[in-house]
């Protein structure tokens, strides 16, 4: 009888909170706070199976945890519940489905429309001469709090054209280049530079910025060392660790599908 007393809210209800779980583990995917996430998880489930088997004091126990944890989740999560905050407020509900799209549970749902062929051969090719180069990959939020400190564009991205706005004498040189969209939407970007002491001294202002934006969005940012060549990569305000350039490829696919 219960089963057949099911309402459409109630089924609603759980697809909602089903969804609202998903994009959470996609929010602390690849970082620490992956694991705190799932801690919690474990301990919510076994709150309710000692609810169900009636073992009041343990119970009780799980019960005042979770209480209580709810203000440490707060600090815990705090870049993690600001990139939700700022998803939902940038979000363009008419416009392409971005919303949604969010939301995507397979990777052939939504195919990325960046070139990353073109990214990633440009990013080998300055690190031969030795040309910095940041680059910010638009995801879910709006970067136009950033694009409006540089120079607005509207070019298709190629190999090329990256190549010649990062020459060391070109004048977009300096700064960050926005791409949303198979586009370069804007260059000499100024972005927010991360004060994380944990960051190694060896990096300098581009990588901090590059650390800066992706903490603050969900924004991609790739880095080409001008001392060094070496390519960086920063995801959700962490250095993503790779081996080959092919290896960077596979998991920028991967982030922007």
């Amino acid at each position: 009888m219960d089963i057949i007393d099911l309402r459409i809210l109630d089924i609603l209800d759980i697809v909602f909170v089903a969804l609202l779980l998903y994009y959470v583990y996609k929010l602390v995917r690849g970082t620490a706070a992956v694991n705190i996430f799932i801690g919690i998880v474990v301990i919510y489930l076994a709150w309710l199976l000692t609810q169900l088997l009636q073992m009041e004091l343990l119970s009780s126990v799980l019960g005042e945890f979770i209480g209580v944890g709810v203000f440490a989740l707060i600090v815990v999560f705090q870049q993690e519940i600001r990139k939700f905050l700022l998803m939902i407020g940038s979000t363009n509900f008419t416009q392409k489905g971005r919303f949604f799209r969010s939301f995507k549970f397979s990777r052939d749902d939504f195919e990325t429309k960046i070139d990353i062929d073109a990214i990633i051969n440009a990013c080998e090719a300055m690190g031969k001469t030795y040309t910095g180069a940041l680059m910010v990959i638009q995801k879910n939020n709006k970067l136009d709090f950033v694009k409006n400190t540089g120079d607005k564009m509207k070019i298709e991205l190629n190999q090329p054209i990256i190549e010649s706005i990062f020459f060391k004498n070109s004048p977009l040189h300096d700064g960050a280049m926005i791409i949303e969209e198979n586009k370069i939407t804007a260059t000499r970007v100024i972005l927010p530079v991360s004060n994380d002491r944990s960051i190694p001294l060896r990096f300098g202002l581009r990588h901090r910025a590059a650390v800066g934006i992706t903490e603050k969005t969900d924004a991609l940012a790739l880095i080409v060392s001008e001392e060094t060549g070496q390519t960086s990569y920063v995801r959700d305000g962490q250095f993503v660790m790779f081996e080959t350039l092919d290896e960077l490829k596979e998991k920028l696919k991967e982030d922007l599908s």
